[in-house]
């Protein structure tokens, strides 16, 4: 499949949802540490997000790496912009700046 193709369902998932997460495994069943905190996070801030399971799409998982000029996942975007990984992610929830960015981009499910 062309690179032109790979990139278009990347940028399908990202303009699918306000938050997404590509990351290994589902939020049901992260299948490494980092992604199951990420996960954890936004789940305590009731966040609907978008999963990709990048092990269901090895084109989309080398082809991210480059689109986002990240090399590690989880990544977590929020309106079609890197937020960042697990740790960056992890410091925006204690810091309360991603409640603040989820309600913002509307991605809070209502309690």
């Amino acid at each position: 499949m062309s690179d032109e193709a790979v990139i278009g369902r990347i940028k399908a998932h990202l303009s699918s949802a306000p938050a997404v997460l590509f990351m290994k495994g589902t939020p049901d069943f992260p299948q490494c540490g980092f992604s199951a905190q990420a996960v954890a996070a936004l789940s305590r801030l009731n966040a609907q997000f978008e999963a990709v399971n990048i092990f269901e799409d090895p084109e989309l998982r080398d082809a991210i790496k480059t689109f986002s000029n990240w090399p590690t996942f989880p990544q977590f975007y929020l309106n079609g912009e890197l937020i960042g990984g697990c740790d960056i992610l992890l410091q925006m929830y204690h810091n309360g700046e991603l409640q603040t960015a989820l309600t913002e981009a509307g991605a809070v499910k209502a309690q």
